[in-house]
């Protein structure tokens, strides 16, 4: 309850004592002097009322304007029984308390910061690399930041955050097996293809050059070997 509320609650317990008075009083002049602090009071409640009307009006056009922003950058370590995730947000541990909110599942977790600098401050996480426990994982607020503590359900290394992450890193990692059966020339023209389809201009260059030039040796060999 706020400083009105109480206020408002108090006058009109004033109000109903007053009129039990008058309810009770026999004498003319008595009721007059009632009659008055009852106007008044009632008066006292309706200037309060607007002022809370007033008050509401503003925090909903407050509320109103405030927008949520994505958190993308922050950084993350381990320990044995943690993983850590830090948010830099300045002046975020000027904020009450209440206003971070952190949730948790086995496999995800949401970090909300409410009206920081006239934003809302989000960032979602889904799929960890491995489940976590969320009765025991929390969050803590340091200078100009969120440490989010993420209880590993197990006492095992993360290589990365998140199963995309490592999706994306063993779709990117070279095989180190390669196939006894494969044609080394088919290996080393997809390795061609991939850098003339990544490469700049130079390198498209490059390449062409070099695979004309391939060509050109390449013919001249066979006009050699067809003088035999």
């Amino acid at each position: 309850m706020d400083l009105l509320d109480g206020q408002i609650t108090q006058l009109e317990t004033d109000l109903q004592e007053v009129n039990r008075f008058l309810e009770q009083s026999e004498r003319e002049r008595v009721q007059c002097v009632l009659k008055l602090e009852q106007k008044k009071i009632e008066k006292e409640i309706s200037v309060k009322r607007q002022q809370k009307d007033q008050q509401a009006r503003k925090l909903e056009t407050t509320c109103s304007k405030t927008y949520t922003v994505k958190i993308n950058n922050y950084g993350w370590d381990q320990s044995d029984k943690f993983v850590k995730i830090y948010i830099t947000l300045k002046g975020v541990h000027m904020n009450a308390t209440e206003s971070v909110e952190a949730t948790f599942t086995e496999r995800s977790l949401v970090v909300l910061v409410k009206e920081l600098d006239g934003k809302n401050h989000q960032m979602i996480i889904n799929n960890l690399l491995h489940p976590i426990d969320p009765q025991n994982s929390f969050k803590k607020i340091k200078t100009d930041m969120v440490l989010v503590m993420c209880k590993k359900t197990m006492n095992k290394k993360w290589d990365c955050l998140t199963q995309v992450e490592k999706q994306t890193k063993e779709k990117d990692k070279p095989s180190l097996m390669p196939d006894e059966n494969a044609d080394p020339g088919d290996g080393l023209m997809n390795m061609l293809k991939k850098m003339y389809t990544e490469g700049d201009d130079d390198m498209k260059r490059t390449i062409n050059k070099a695979w004309s030039e391939s060509q050109e040796k390449k013919s001249k060999a066979d006009g050699d070997m067809s003088m035999f």
